[in-house]
């Protein structure tokens, strides 16, 4: 069974601020989520190709290209802060500088 402290530190690692009310509501919302992963891991797939979709498709792509936006200027008067051509963000892992 999924505990409390467990919604606890996983929304704490997503930096979520829960209250009271939400970690019980995840808490059991979660344990039914994994109830039924576990339920499903009961079917037997031998033999069964792994697909991402259920239609036999392929999904239109393109290559990647590197491009200038125009207007970067526009883009960071926005920001708060920044560095140069770069939005400046506060560090969220400990480490070397």
């Amino acid at each position: 069974m999924l505990k409390r402290e467990e919604v606890q530190h996983v929304a704490h690692l997503a930096r979520l601020e829960l209250t009271e009310e939400e970690e019980i509501q995840f808490t059991e919302q979660l344990a039914d989520i994994l109830a039924y992963v576990e339920q499903l891991k009961e079917l037997d797939t031998e033999g069964v190709e792994p697909t991402f979709h259920v239609l036999d498709m392929e999904l239109p792509t393109r290559p990647d290209e590197v491009e200038l936006y125009p207007d970067i200027e526009g883009i960071l008067a926005n920001a708060p802060d920044r560095a140069d051509r770069f939005f400046k963000v506060p560090r969220i892992l400990e480490g070397e500088d």
